[in-house]
């Protein structure tokens, strides 16, 4: 492995490579098994109201929002194609596929219905994907917000 001189010390250059399978299927685990903690944390602590999970729609916009910055932050600012796929593979697919639940989503939804709450239902599950939506632009605006000041702080 070749060494970098970095002052006094030197230090070993890592090739920035796109992760292979058993990798990617490590980044993608640890990466869900955060996701998927939070949610357990956030539903066993935070209540239904009136009926209605809203840990569910916390989670799903939440999720939506981290979705987006990272995509538009990995966009403007690639750190390399392997830091990128493995950013990609560990918060994206990982932490926001294990944090997120749009199953759940569509189970809760199909109960309020089989309970004859058609408005709430329809209100639940449109307005999650509504604010999913606009958390996902929130996400990208903040990202390329963040990017442009940090490229206007090193001209």
């Amino acid at each position: 492995m070749a060494r970098q001189e970095s002052g006094s010390s030197t230090r070993p250059v890592i090739p920035d490579r796109v992760p292979g399978r058993g990798a990617a299927i490590g980044l993608v685990a640890a990466g869900a098994g955060g996701g998927v903690a939070i949610r357990e944390f956030l539903s066993r602590e935070v209540p239904p109201l009136d009926g209605v999970p809203v840990v569910i729609i916390l989670v799903n916009v939440l999720g939506a929002f981290v979705f987006g910055y990272l995509y538009e932050h990995l966009t403007r600012r690639s750190p390399g194609p392997g830091r990128t796929a493995r950013l990609k593979l560990l918060v994206g697919t990982g932490f926001c596929g294990g944090l997120t639940t749009y199953s759940a989503l569509a189970t809760d939804t199909a109960v309020l219905l089989d309970k004859s709450r058609v408005d709430l239902a329809l209100a639940y599950a449109l307005g999650t994907v509504l604010l999913g939506a606009l958390a996902t632009l929130a996400g990208i605006a903040l990202a390329s917000r963040a990017t442009a000041t940090d490229t206007g702080r090193a001209s």
